[in-house]
């Protein structure tokens, strides 16, 4: 398994659509000149940016968090161009970016050191071979100040490691149909 590089990514994009819409290369500033936190390609990786939509979780309603049973009394919905997050609290978004994973390929996500180093953790998943959907982002605020996400730019960098041509994977997301296959939008738990 090797992990893949900027040519490789560029090539997928086009050829086979699995990242869409695509950053060729790295974006800093917008049209105005504004700097962003950066999304694009980069040397081994690509750089996915958080779209509009945020749960941001609350205890408003005393609901318990349950994974097999999910309340969704837990959070309250915001659009828009920002999300604050309470201090020591979560928050979910999702990709601007719709992925379609090659059965050959295993995507690693990990956050960026912008955020970081604010004490916002982004965890999501791995994205297994032949799962396609936009990624659900999990943001955890570990600091006791409120924390800004920005919409549009840059949250997590996606690793792309593939297998060797004789070691392909048996069983696919798809294959075993997996629950959260073909997601759109912020996704919630599914038992």
């Amino acid at each position: 398994m090797s992990i893949k590089s900027d040519r490789w990514i560029r090539k997928m994009a086009v050829e086979h659509a699995m990242i869409a819409p695509f950053e060729a290369g790295q974006v800093r500033f917008n049209d105005a000149g504004d700097k962003l936190v950066s999304y694009g390609t980069s040397s081994y990786g690509y750089d996915v940016r958080c779209a509009r939509e945020f749960k941001v979780f609350t205890n408003v309603h005393s609901a318990i968090v349950d994974p097999k049973n999910f309340d969704e009394n837990s959070f309250i919905d915001i659009v828009g161009d920002e999300c604050i997050i309470p201090p020591n609290s979560f928050a979910l978004a999702r990709t601007v970016e719709y992925f379609r994973i090659p059965r050959d390929v295993l995507t690693i996500c990990l956050g960026k050191s912008t955020y970081a180093r604010c004490g916002i953790i982004v965890n999501v998943t791995p994205l297994e071979p032949e799962w396609e959907g936009h990624v659900t982002l999990e943001f955890s605020n570990t600091t006791t100040l409120p924390a800004r996400i920005y919409a549009g730019e840059g949250v997590a960098q996606m690793l792309f490691f593939q297998s060797d041509a004789d070691d392909v994977c048996e069983t696919s997301y798809k294959d075993r149909g997996g629950k959260y296959q073909g997601q759109q939008g912020v996704t919630l738990p599914k038992a």
